[in-house]
């Protein structure tokens, strides 16, 4: 009875009137309003139709612009722009879900988050561990390839299903870790990456590691644009692939790691060589193989029988040898008689000789030719010194008679310019020159006062 007058005094809603009324409340009390935030998870729909959230530093709000309202929009947004936007408040009633209908939108710059990512990424760029020459070459065939990755999370079954279908000979080592948020001791997403990165390279047991998580907004995957972690990945000595969230998304692990796959599937298909293709190509080599060896083998039998043919019988050939030194012996004999008998002729001959040319009688006749050669040498110098001498005493008569010195006895002088220099005529000084002039018991010094020139000897 009691709990029959309690239901009539109770106020009932189903869920769908409950969203009804709260749609209808929201669209009343807020018809249109202008919303400022930075974009996130933004999407465009078949039917044309964006899908986004716009969020702030404490909060974020789903947001819906249809097809008839985004055609007029003058710019599309991107993830991590702030924008302005006219919107109604309405709750979707199918889901319950609390969103913004948007009409117009306009552009106000990049968000919060995204100019963290560019100043870390110009920042990191200046100190230039993105250049390709820092980069390690991924191995072709890795024994052990090392997993950094959520281990509850959807990349790392996409990662282990393409290796074990591509190249299930390899061995994988999985270092978890957390992608995003804090562990339970508070430990940041950044940090654990970036222990795992270093243990990693400490055991040093890996060929290749895979730093990887799946897809999500800029605020799932801000762990991977951490400036520690970046270094870290540039330090390491292991080969890094970077493998985080879809083709569109990029973070700073992608640019500073060996190489940047475009989803966590495509990384284990660039680490990991299709076994197939292996199988075949390795059967190609195998044939190839034994092509050459089946080629080699006949080379070499054909060369062993023809060697064979070439063989002939040791005694037949023993018989041989045996003639041709017969044949030797023979020659020695003979050229050896004759080298002898033409020896001996030459003795007979140069006997002859030493015989007729005796150096007595050689040194004798010598002798008496350089006797001989001695008084006509004799008779010579003197005739020479003879000569001489008169020649001698002729020349010095003639020298004495032409001598300037002589022409100073007779009286006259020789005059010399300051360089002495003779004078010989009037045209060789000047007014004003300093001249030597020189007698026979000596000279005097003089400047020219004037020079008086003879009429005669102009003309």
């Amino acid at each position: 009875m009691e709990n029959k007058e309690m239901d009539k005094k109770i106020n009932k809603y189903t869920v769908s009137e409950l969203n009804r009324l709260s749609r209808q409340t929201l669209e009343i009390k807020f018809p249109f309003i202008w919303v400022e935030g930075e974009v996130s998870n933004f999407s465009k729909a078949p039917s044309g139709h964006w899908y986004f959230k716009m969020k702030d530093e404490s909060a974020a709000i789903s947001c819906a612009m249809f097809r008839g309202q985004n055609s007029r929009s003058t710019f599309i947004p991107k993830n991590g722009i702030k924008v302005l936007a006219r919107c109604k408040v309405t709750i979707y009633e199918v889901s319950g879900s609390f969103q913004l209908i948007v009409e117009q939108i306009e552009d106000i710059g990049a968000g919060a988050l995204q100019k963290k990512f560019e100043d870390l990424k110009k920042r990191l760029l200046d100190h230039g561990i993105f250049d390709d020459k820092h980069k390690l070459p991924i191995p072709r065939y890795p024994k052990k390839i090392g997993l950094i990755t959520s281990p509850k999370g959807a990349a790392i079954q996409d990662i282990l299903s393409v290796l074990k279908r591509r190249y299930p000979a390899t061995k994988i080592i999985i270092y978890p870790s957390i992608v995003q948020g804090k562990t339970q001791s508070g430990i940041s997403a950044s940090e654990e990456l970036t222990k795992k990165i270093i243990f990693a390279n400490e055991i040093n047991i890996c060929d290749v590691l895979i730093l990887s998580r799946g897809g999500g907004s800029i605020e799932d995957l801000w762990a991977f644009n951490d400036e520690s972690l970046a270094w870290c990945i540039h330090k390491s000595k292991i080969p890094i692939i970077s493998a985080v969230g879809h083709e569109i998304d990029y973070t700073i692990s992608d640019f500073v790691a060996d190489y940047r796959a475009p989803t966590p599937s495509a990384a284990a298909e660039i680490v990991s060589p299709d076994m197939i293709s292996v199988i075949k190509i390795l059967d190609n080599k195998e044939a190839q193989l034994s092509r050459m060896m089946i080629g080699l083998i006949q080379t070499r039998y054909h060369r062993a029988d023809n060697l064979y043919r070439r063989l002939r019988n040791p005694n037949d050939y023993l018989l041989h040898i045996k003639i041709q030194i017969k044949n030797l012996e023979q020659r020695i004999h003979k050229c050896i008689s004759l080298k002898v008998n033409t020896c001996k002729e030459k003795l007979v001959y140069l006997d002859k000789n030493l015989l007729r040319y005796h150096p007595t009688q050689f040194l004798r006749d010598l002798s008496d030719h350089l006797s001989i050669l001695e008084q006509k040498l004799n008779n010579r110098i003197s005739e020479i010194l003879l000569f001489k001498s008169e020649q001698w005493e002729n020349n010095s008569r003639l020298l004495h008679a032409v001598s300037p010195l002589n022409t100073l006895n007779r009286g006259y002088a020789i005059v010399l310019d300051k360089h002495k220099k003779l004078i010989k005529n009037t045209s060789d000084i000047k007014v004003n020159d300093r001249i030597f002039t020189m007698f026979e018991d000596g000279g005097i010094f003089s400047n020219v006062d004037e020079i008086q020139i003879n009429k005669k000897s102009i003309k």
